[in-house]
């Protein structure tokens, strides 16, 4: 991976000094340390973020209570080119950080964020899915953000035919989902069942301009099919539509004060979600003989609130709060994740251009299906940011 990180790197740098049209080229990133104590329990592997689908789903799951964390894993780099070309600008962006998932979840690792390419209203590569709001986000220390919130960067071919402070976006985006057996997650028959995505995930946003931010609304649908590949008298295969909406919107409440909220709703959106839980459950099929159980996509609701406040050039907060509730199905175990809750509040500091100090209290919540079992976290952070950019231009 390193090697690849590095090819890409030195290919952009040609790319930006020896292209003979106009161009900018601009190298930029930071080093950002975090430093904070867990009160509570959490997986382990994500130390360092709140997530509350990875708190403990069962007493002392993660023991002991309290430790202490650092982390240099936000740090990151990237490479934005714009060159003038007659069918309009080119852009090509590449992004990567420290912060290891999937297989590397826990590690300091290089992970790739963005690896696109922009040409007059078309695009390619990976980046954010038009179904997320990346203006949400708030102003926050944490690295994972609210669970409530859509975000995701895919993989995807995308049409802009609005462009600007008003924008309208449709995209085709690489398929994938998952899922949970519940109940019967240890079942032998389930080995053989396996997802087939025939068709990419059609992705679209609008966002209209006002006088206040703006208004945008994003929607998704997709189709999530998966086989049993098992000879067997029992027959698993199935599919469902995975579908969903994304309200969101910026108001400014005068010059220091800017409120972000989103509201979402749909089935099957689970992974496009900070912390939705997973696509597909199981359902029970009592006296069916050839197809006993069958998977659904499961509905998911979210909303999250949050404020932002500059309260003069060396100083600014935020607080709010996110919560996702999942409607389960019949067939899951009873400590699967159905609900959790997120909120934050935090005092940053700039006391030079390009450096950055805050403080954050976190708290998340984890409920269970049917078991009865909630369980809480805080977690008191502090961070230390160092930023860069150099911008070249050619002729």
């Amino acid at each position: 991976m390193k090697n690849q990180v590095l090819t890409i790197f030195l290919v952009l740098v040609c790319f930006g000094f020896n292209s003979k049209a106009q161009s900018t080229y601009e190298i930029y990133g930071h080093v950002m340390t975090d430093i904070g104590y867990n009160f509570g329990q959490i997986n382990p592997q994500w130390f360092d973020v709140m997530r509350p689908t990875q708190l403990a789903s069962f007493k002392n799951e993660y023991a002991p209570d309290g430790n202490v964390f650092f982390s240099v894993r936000q740090s990151r780099m990237g490479v934005r080119v714009k060159e003038d070309t007659k069918l309009g600008d080119l852009k090509l962006w590449f992004e990567w950080e420290l912060f290891g998932v999937g297989d590397d979840a826990g590690q300091t690792t290089f992970r790739l964020r963005h690896a696109y390419a922009e040409l007059g209203k078309w695009g390619v590569g990976q980046t954010v899915s038009p179904f997320m709001d990346m203006d949400i986000f708030p102003n926050s220390i944490e690295y994972w953000g609210p669970n409530a919130m859509i975000f995701f960067r895919n993989v995807q071919f995308r049409y802009m035919p609005i462009q600007g402070d008003s924008r309208m976006t449709i995209a085709l985006e690489r398929p994938g989902a998952s899922a949970d057996g519940g109940r019967y997650a240890q079942l032998v028959e389930l080995e053989d069942v396996h997802f087939r995505f025939p068709f990419p995930d059609l992705s679209a946003e609008y966002r209209q301009k006002t006088s206040f931010g703006y208004v945008e609304l994003a929607g998704m649908l997709r189709s999530i099919q998966w086989e049993d590949n098992n000879p067997d008298a029992i027959d698993l295969s199935g599919k469902d539509m995975g579908w969903g909406f994304n309200l969101s919107s910026n108001i400014a409440t005068g010059p220091k004060g800017l409120l972000k909220l989103q509201l979402v709703y749909g089935a099957g959106i689970q992974n496009y979600m900070n912390g939705g839980g997973v696509d597909i459950g199981v359902v029970n099929q009592p006296g069916n003989r050839l197809s006993p159980i069958r998977g659904e996509a499961m509905p998911v609701a979210s909303g999250l609130l949050f404020y932002d406040i500059t309260w003069n050039e060396k100083f600014s907060s935020t607080i709010g709060v996110s919560k996702v509730h999942v409607d389960l199905t019949n067939g899951q175990s009873a400590s699967s994740f159905q609900s959790g809750d997120y909120a934050l509040a935090n005092l940053i500091y700039y006391p030079a251009k390009n450096v950055m100090a805050g403080m954050e209290l976190q708290y998340g919540k984890r409920m269970n299906f049917n078991d009865d079992w909630e369980t809480s976290i805080v977690k008191l952070q502090f961070s230390f940011k160092y930023q860069f950019s150099k911008v070249f231009e050619s002729k």
